[in-house]
């Protein structure tokens, strides 16, 4: 279990960078204003949630790193040492931007739902979690090397 922990948070970690180069591509882009994960610090910075606040740029990268790290390990433990499909990362990365992003976010009056933000972000969001969920499951897989596991594989018999 522990293993299962560790290798998810280590995915996580991994994915939510990889997610980030994306998210920094659609802001230069001009598609995002600034960083959702810099905008739900801030709301929960002392102060006005909608203005900015010193140390929310830090504090945002910190959590939305530690969410992906989560994230990783709840994948990996619910996988046990199974392979994790790409297939199946890439609907978890889409359903945690969902629930995320038309759920408890909005649900707090940090950013409008999908359904009513304007186009440029939720684009933006949905490809970098459809980013992080392939690199998560990848990562995932590569790290399994559970005992009778050929490392890299993240399952199946050995010669597989």
């Amino acid at each position: 279990m522990a293993h299962d922990l560790v290798r998810g948070a280590a995915g996580g970690v991994l994915a939510t960078a990889v997610m980030s180069v994306v998210m920094l591509a659609g802001s230069r882009a001009g598609l995002m204003r600034d960083q959702p994960p810099k905008r739900i610090a801030r709301a929960f910075l002392p102060g006005h949630k909608h203005r900015p606040k010193r140390g929310e740029g830090v504090l945002g990268a910190i959590t939305h790193f530690g969410f992906g790290a989560a994230c990783g390990s709840l994948l990996a433990l619910a996988s046990g040492r199974r392979r994790v499909p790409v297939t199946l990362g890439v609907a978890y990365g889409l359903a945690i931007w969902a629930v995320s992003y038309q759920g408890w976010v909005p649900g707090l009056g940090i950013l409008p739902p999908i359904s009513r933000d304007r186009p440029g972000r939720p684009a933006v969001m949905a490809a970098g979690h459809v980013v992080y969920g392939t690199v998560l499951a990848l990562a995932v897989n590569r790290l399994g090397g559970g005992p009778g596991e050929r490392q890299g594989t993240g399952g199946g018999r050995p010669g597989e």
